[in-house]
């Protein structure tokens, strides 16, 4: 899959490495070297991906990120100096899709970059058509999402995965694993925390009372499901 990549990475000597390598890949690169020029090229270009490094000037990227998805869904892959788990959390929280830790390989961003693009292709598919789980449907084709009150809700790519992938199989009970699959493909690092923090964030957007899930549940021991309405099961 081409796609045209934006970079937003301030170090110069970096960046041109991650536009070689992207587009060694056959990919449209284009590269800005700070977080105001980020946020103008997406709204100016609507890229495919956004490579988007945490620590720059005039805008962080934290703030990129937030700022962007008010607006958009273009995916974010982030990168960042600190592999606090704290600050992982953050980043996702915020609405980035992935995030890597520096220094990393250029050959596992390139990976972590087809990943998130064969996500895009996945959900892009015309004959997907809407899926529905009681109140709660998910239009693969439109990337959008209706919660329990009919409501139309953002989700992050990271949270849309995930609700696509329980939604197909309403009532199986998936594993951390099984979703952290989903969303991230091979990545090992990635910790059950974040799955958990993608459907605690899917609660507060989906159900009436997100202390009180009725769709959403947790099998404890086991992992999450999702269900057309009240399970004594699952809370």
């Amino acid at each position: 899959m081409s796609a045209q990549i934006l970079v937003a990475e301030d170090d110069v000597r970096q960046a041109q490495v991650l536009r070689m390598y992207l587009e060694s890949e056959g990919h449209d690169a284009v590269v800005v070297h700070d977080g105001r020029s980020a946020i103008d090229a997406v709204r100016r270009l609507r890229p495919d991906l956004l490579v988007l490094d945490v620590m720059m000037p005039k805008v962080d990227g934290l703030d990129v990120c937030r700022i962007l998805r008010q607006e958009s869904a273009v995916p974010v892959l982030m990168l960042t100096a600190s592999s606090s788990e704290d600050d992982l959390l953050l980043g996702l929280d915020l609405g980035a899709d992935d995030y890597m830790t520096k220094p990393y390989s250029p050959r596992e961003l390139m990976a972590r970059v087809r990943t998130l693009l064969r996500r895009i292709e996945r959900t892009a598919r015309p004959d997907d058509g809407v899926l529905r789980v009681g109140a709660i449907s998910v239009d693969p084709l439109r990337h959008e999402v209706r919660g329990a009150s009919g409501e139309l809700v953002t989700c992050t790519r990271g949270e849309f995965t995930i609700l696509s992938a329980m939604a197909a199989e309403p009532g199986r009970v998936f594993t951390r694993k099984q979703l952290l699959e989903r969303t991230r493909g091979w990545d090992v690092s990635s910790t059950d925390r974040t799955v958990d923090m993608y459907v605690m964030n899917l609660r507060k957007k989906l159900e009436l009372d997100p202390r009180r899930p009725t769709h959403l549940l947790t099998v404890y021991g086991v992992g999450y499901k999702l269900t057309p309405g009240p399970d004594p099961v699952g809370t």
